[in-house]
């Protein structure tokens, strides 16, 4: 049966006991996490979310009343204990941050009794996560997923000082919102006072925070809860958490240097980890030649390599035929990696299948010198001497080659190298490599819509000395946008915006948006506009992501204290569910079966 607190204080929490007094008496509250009766003493480990300290049951101390008690105890009963801080007698535990102490019991109650867990409480628990999201509940209790949501909270207050310490206020924008479909899926939200309209659950502050630089509150900055209705994956959740900043009367240098020195701030006070400035730079345009990827990994090598020039007179079809086609042939060198066994060349070349390559082109370099190539006798002598210099290549490495569209090629070797170097050990998690990504493309064409489209939004601004070509080659402009990428991860982006009428109605003529659809979706933000628009910039970093990286975690449903899987439901409380028909006949809806 239950027992009440009756007026007991907790004096600590289980490994602060650590700065007490020994021969003290304290009294510590918490869980069990085991217990285990030697006749005549019961050793039980109590936890909090602080850390695990044993408790020592010994009858002569404590009394037969509190040691027939004890004797009752299993894992997860919630416990209050009070007793005296000790010294251990027998071997310390150093694995425990209180491995030398323990608390001799004088007196327990019992809090409450626990049914016995589903799956045990521990670290780094091999229970299938299905059934750890079923009961959430219990799986934030194992330690280290309470060490996360606790870096979490710290990387929240540290980002909050800083920023109050630069001149930012914090202020909350709306999350009931007008839909404006442009990107990811909106959530819609029926009004039951305005029967067949909806609102919509914000994708981001954006608009918003816009407005509040037109209203001169100058620097802003929110942590904020943002919604997108789109298929999930490691780093992606519907509902997530941005920290999210705008600041007036600034351009992209101004944004970058403060946010170098927030990253700064927040790696040494939650990590310790320094991170050194200027943080580097790196155009788009020079990422993907050079990785494949506008977020690369800076952790390792394997570098692309273009050898279109080397084999421009080729006769190997593959090559010839991008090349005819406009394309390009690049290639990455896997070094030392020659004697590589044809079954993982195979798995690799299917891999590749899922960023639409045809194929896989391979060349190992023995160490004697001789070539085991998918392609080597489609080649002469000097094209194959030539690709060697090309690649830098020596006895001994492997060398891998995509032909076909630029995006393809890029998106292809981009994900090899990754995947290769996933293989051979080469990404370790605590070595943290920032960059910045600048200079995007303002557009990106749409095969599917036959238009171009905003590679960011369609309130980015152009670079200055780009807008002459928005007309004759709209795919040149560059934009004055940015990411701040970490160890292969975008954990955040943003950019200048357009605070110039002209310029903005003229984007929206080349997204082939109309004056009047503008006015629907934008309305209040163009009538902003109209008032005098402070030059203006912003970014937005993904706070799960971010925690994600720090703690060196697979997955940001590791550091959300409740978070969906794949399909978007939630495990514990079963959401999404079915709703009553007075609910829906309230609003006006009603479901189609299929």
């Amino acid at each position: 049966m239950a027992e009440s607190m009756l007026g007991l204080k907790r004096s600590h929490r289980c490994a602060e006991v650590v700065n007490a007094p020994l021969e003290n008496e304290v009294t510590v509250m918490g869980w069990v996490q085991k217990n285990r009766n030697k006749g005549g003493i019961i050793f039980c480990d109590l936890r909090d979310r602080s850390g695990i300290l044993q408790i020592i049951f010994e009858e002569d101390e404590c009394g037969s009343e509190v040691f027939n008690k004890a004797m009752k105890l299993k894992q997860e009963f919630c416990i209050a204990v009070t007793g005296i801080l000790k010294k251990r007698d027998g071997a310390f535990n150093e694995s425990l941050e209180t491995g030398e102490l323990e608390v001799r019991a004088k007196g327990l109650r019992i809090l409450s009794e626990s049914e016995t867990p589903p799956f045990h409480i521990e670290e780094d628990s091999k229970t299938k996560e299905e059934l750890r999201l079923k009961y959430r509940f219990l799986d934030l209790r194992r330690p280290d997923l309470q060490r996360n949501l606790m870096v979490r909270s710290k990387v929240a207050t540290t980002t909050r000082n800083f920023l109050a310490e630069n001149g930012f206020l914090e202020i909350e924008t709306p999350t009931l919102i007008k839909s404006s479909p442009e990107g990811a899926r909106d959530y819609l939200v029926p009004s039951r006072v305005y029967p067949g309209s909806f609102y919509a659950l914000p994708q981001s502050p954006q608009l918003f925070k816009q407005l509040l630089m037109v209203s001169g509150y100058d620097r802003y900055f929110q942590l904020a809860r943002c919604y997108r209705d789109e298929d999930l994956r490691a780093d992606r959740q519907p509902e997530f958490t941005q920290i999210d900043m705008e600041l007036s009367f600034v351009d992209v240098d101004d944004v970058l240097d403060v946010n170098e020195r927030l990253l700064q701030r927040l790696f040494k006070d939650v990590l310790n980890v320094d991170v050194k400035l200027p943080i580097q730079r790196m155009t788009w345009q020079e990422a993907m030649d050079r990785f494949g990827s506008d977020k690369p990994d800076l952790r390792f090598g394997m570098e692309l390599k273009d050898v279109s020039s080397v084999v421009a007179n080729s006769e190997f079809a593959v090559f010839k035929n991008a090349l005819a086609a406009g394309g390009s042939v690049r290639g990455i060198n896997a070094t030392g990696q020659a004697g590589m066994p044809r079954k993982k060349i195979d798995a690799l070349v299917e891999f590749v299948k899922s960023y639409r390559a045809k194929g896989l082109a391979y060349m190992a370099i023995e160490s004697d010198g001789n070539i085991k190539s998918s392609f080597a006798k489609f080649m002469t002598e000097s094209e194959i001497e030539g690709l060697k210099q090309a690649m830098d290549a020596k006895p001994g490495d492997m060398l891998f080659f995509a032909a076909d569209s630029n995006k393809v090629v890029w998106d292809t070797l981009g994900a090899l190298r990754v995947e290769l170097a996933s293989q051979l050990g080469l990404l370790k998690k605590d070595d943290y490599r920032f960059l910045w990504v600048t200079e995007f493309p303002l557009l990106e064409w749409s095969e599917e819509e036959n238009r171009f489209k905003a590679m960011h939004h369609p309130f980015t601004a152009p670079m200055d000395e780009d807008w002459q070509y928005i007309d004759s080659d709209p795919g040149r402009v560059r934009a004055k946008a940015y990411d701040i990428v970490l160890n292969g991860t975008e954990i955040g982006g943003g950019s200048v915006r357009i605070h110039q009428g002209d310029v903005q109605a003229k984007m929206f003529d080349v997204l082939g948006l109309s004056k009047e659809v503008a006015q629907e979706r934008f309305g209040y933000l163009l009538d902003a506009f109209k008032y005098g628009v402070p030059p203006h910039a912003g970014l937005a970093y993904g706070l799960d992501r971010v925690v994600m990286l720090m703690v060196e975690a697979d997955s940001i449903r590791d550091v959300i204290a409740f978070p969906k899987v794949k399909d978007a439901s939630d495990l514990m409380t079963n959401a999404p569910d079915k709703v009553d028909d007075a609910q829906l006949k309230e609003l006006g809806l009603i479901i189609k079966s299929e």
